[in-house]
């Protein structure tokens, strides 16, 4: 019997044919670990700052962390609505990786202009010298240009001037100072309520999976089809998250990764927050029909509603590590130290 409507076209983006080659697999390389009193360069890859106050509060961020903050030469300045001209955030970029003294790159925050500066990027370098990158949202175009171009793991985590709240730090610290191997799982609220309604994750399909993180927010992944700068997703665990994107987006994009063959050889799926991502007017769909349209099909367990997105507090999760998800009870293991 033939699928009908959304749910026959999810069928075939599931099971479409690459119409071009991701980049092939590279070596794993692990960052070392982060210890008290280590140097970490802040830099402004993508959107200018709104407020200056953010770089002061991302120096203090870092000193909070016990670590020693160094800004990049451009950091502070604009180009429109980028934090300097695409060459300059580049050679910021490739500067921190360069100096010995640095031990780990925050970004300020995100935004928009990573993917521009991806063709300046000096890979050999910093594939010679791995060291942790954080930072998320539109920071996903490096986490996924580091993997397809260096094997380098980094991490998909709060920027330097985000809230930094205490469910971010119970697992920043241990992941990137101790080498832990933690089970993400979604806080347990006592609002006095119940049955807890808040931070819940939903199954999509049953089952528990393994595979390397790859991943990051759906719009910036998206943009990246196509490019040298894409990641092979085969035997991948996808990890997704969005902000301020209607329904009807959320199903386009996932559509175009269908067709592009980046769904088919998923071995699980974790979709986080997507925070204000509903249609004014109501579409029609809700965003949990869309994503078991797309990813019911593909016969493998996910679950959305996971700890990361465009929050307040977020897990801080390694691009490129081994991990298995349990859609079940909604969890993500990691299988293997994210640090050497």
């Amino acid at each position: 019997m033939a699928l009908s409507g959304s749910l026959a076209l999810a069928g075939l983006v599931g099971t479409a044919t690459p119409a071009f080659s991701q980049s092939s697999s590279t070596t794993k390389i692990k960052p070392p670990r982060l210890k008290k009193g280590d140097t970490v360069g802040l830099v402004s890859p993508a959107s200018k700052s709104l407020e200056r106050f953010e770089y002061q509060i991302s120096e203090e961020v870092v000193t909070a962390l016990g670590l020693v903050p160094k800004r990049g030469q451009y950091v502070g300045k604009d180009f429109g609505y980028l934090a300097a001209q695409d060459k300059e955030r580049a050679a910021d970029v490739n500067a921190m990786f360069a100096d010995k003294s640095v031990k780990a790159i925050m970004a300020v925050r995100g935004g928009w202009g990573c993917a521009r500066i991806l063709p300046y990027l000096d890979y050999d370098m910093i594939r010679a010298n791995p060291k942790p990158l954080i930072g998320y949202s539109d920071i996903t175009a490096l986490h996924l240009a580091l993997q397809a171009k260096t094997g380098l793991v980094s991490f998909h985590g709060p920027n330097a001037a985000s809230a930094w709240g205490e469910r971010t730090l119970e697992y920043f610290k241990p992941l990137l100072f101790d080498g832990a191997q933690p089970t993400f799982k979604n806080p347990v609220l006592k609002d006095g309520r119940l049955v807890q309604r808040k931070w819940r994750t939903q199954t999509i399909t049953g089952g528990k999976a393994r595979g390397h993180l790859i991943g990051g927010n759906l719009t910036v992944m998206t943009a990246l089809v196509g490019t040298p700068y894409m990641p092979n997703t085969d035997g991948g665990i996808l990890f997704l998250e969005d902000i301020d994107e209607a329904e009807y987006r959320i199903d386009r994009m996932l559509t175009q990764l269908g067709l592009a063959g980046l769904l088919s050889g998923l071995k699980g799926v974790v979709f986080g927050q997507c925070t204000s991502c509903k249609s004014s007017g109501g579409s029609g769909f809700e965003l949990a029909d869309v994503l078991e349209q797309h990813f019911k099909p593909l016969g493998v367990p996910a679950f959305h509603g996971a700890f990361f997105g465009h929050m307040s507090d977020q897990f801080t999760i390694p691009v490129g590590i081994e991990a298995e998800i349990d859609s079940d009870t909604g969890t993500v293991r990691l299988l293997e130290a994210a640090v050497i």
